[in-house]
């Protein structure tokens, strides 16, 4: 059962770690600190918009309108920690 807890966290973990590169990504795109046009970048670019877009697109949706900036990472990353303090805190000790 430790296993599977454990596993959950990693996958949480690492899901934290590509957002917070998503969003770093995102502004150097925005600011033209990284090419553009550069095959590899664009990959990259495409793959962390392809992974994180299907959690952030719902709670855009749900947020106001805040003229350009974007809380929508904070508000998941905020979920994530949230998650992992209940599994560990909360359920872990219930089942253990």
């Amino acid at each position: 059962m430790i296993a599977l807890f454990q596993t959950i966290d990693l996958a949480l973990n690492l899901y934290t770690w590509v957002l917070i590169a998503s969003a770093i990504f995102s502004w150097l795109y925005a600011f033209n600190v990284i090419n553009s046009s550069n095959q590899f970048v664009n990959s990259v670019g495409m793959f962390l918009y392809n992974v994180t877009e299907p959690l952030l697109r719902p709670i855009r949706r749900l947020l106001p309108n805040l003229g350009g900036i974007d809380i929508s990472p904070i508000i998941l990353l905020l979920i994530i920690f949230f998650l992992r303090s209940l599994m560990w805190n909360t359920i872990f000790p219930l089942v253990a």
